[in-house]
């Protein structure tokens, strides 16, 4: 990827038209000195009908076609979780920098296999975890680093949303991923991983949907020096999705949604609460898109922000939170790259 240094404009390429492709793609035109080029899908109706709608100049009718695409710089990688595997690691193998939706990959292993081929062939690769690159997330980041609320000790989140159980849903489908682990509790994790650190021990309790994916969860991490997050998910049921950074001088709300929050509120210990605006760029999107092109234009290979480590970090409290309810992922190695 060296040979993006100093380019202006970073080519992008969009694996999987599907809900969260749409939502980034809508806020694609607010990313400056960027183009959005081809869209790609198993189906070639499908692409055809994102690129339309988004104005993307090429379509594809398979991921192949993309990630073969030499005009591109970087692709997008938001399909299924089982599939993100197959097509990140065709994508790295041709020189290709990736944005790939959370969660990274299905499995432990397939976390690492991504995170050790990028650095082996020195290719640019993240989780599209956009929730740290926002405005709030900057500022809390900063007011912890300047000691606003002392040492933080705890996180307290949940995130739920109704969504009836459908056996043809991806959500509850297995082989797709399904289920609220990886689906919500990847936004849970990935906060308290980001404030306090890998945890020492891992909790979790919840129930099963018929089709065999978690529909409910509760994860308590555990460190040994006494700090914990509390993380709730579902998707049996709605809940606030709320947010709250303890710390031994203070805390900070975050409202809901707590993973695209438009303000945060400060309290510290003996003084009044503050409110903070933290409106972000359209819907939020663009800020990982910017932050990763400057990365690629100045040769860097990870994101300090959301470092690989850190996404397998994060892989492995999924993945036994989802095994300790006797759920067992697998990567879909059928996709054709």
């Amino acid at each position: 990827m060296g040979a993006l240094v100093g380019e202006r404009v970073i080519r992008w390429g969009i694996a999987g038209p599907g809900r969260i492709a749409e939502s980034e793609a809508s806020d694609f035109p607010l990313v400056p000195d960027a183009e959005l080029l081809a869209v790609g899908s198993r189906s070639a109706e499908r692409a055809q009908a994102f690129a339309t709608r988004h104005a993307i100049p090429r379509a594809y009718g398979s991921y192949r076609d993309l990630v073969d695409d030499p005009d591109l710089d970087a692709i997008y990688i938001a399909t299924p979780h089982p599939q993100h595997l197959a097509i990140a690691r065709a994508a790295i193998r041709r020189g290709k920098a990736v944005l790939v939706e959370k969660t990274f990959t299905a499995t432990v292993a397939g976390a690492e296999e991504l995170r050790d081929l990028a650095r082996s062939e020195g290719v640019f690769a993240m989780e599209a975890m956009w929730t740290r690159f926002l405005p709030a997330y900057v500022s809390i980041r900063k007011l912890i680093k300047d000691g606003a609320i002392g040492e933080a000790r705890q996180v307290q989140a949940d995130l739920g949303v109704d969504r009836p159980f459908d056996p043809t849903d991806r959500a509850y489908d297995r082989l797709q991923g399904g289920g609220a682990m990886l689906d919500l509790g990847v936004y849970l994790v990935s906060l308290a991983q980001h404030i306090l650190g890998v945890p020492d021990t891992i909790t979790a309790t919840g129930s099963l949907a018929p089709t065999g994916v978690d529909q409910e969860f509760g994860l308590l991490l555990g460190y040994d020096d006494g700090r914990a997050a509390t993380l709730l998910g579902s998707i049996r049921n709605a809940s606030p999705g709320t947010a709250r950074i303890v710390g031994s001088e203070g805390w900070i709300d975050l409202p809901a949604r707590f993973h695209h929050p438009s303000a945060i509120t400060l309290s510290r210990c003996g003084r009044e609460p503050q409110t903070l605006d933290q409106t972000p760029l359209g819907h939020g999107y663009p800020h990982q898109f910017i932050a990763v092109n400057e990365l690629l234009r100045s040769g860097a290979t990870e994101s300090p922000i959301m470092p690989l480590d850190d996404t397998v970090a994060v892989q492995k409290i999924l993945n036994a939170g989802c095994e300790q309810l006797g759920v067992h992922h697998r990567e879909d190695e059928t996709v054709e790259v």
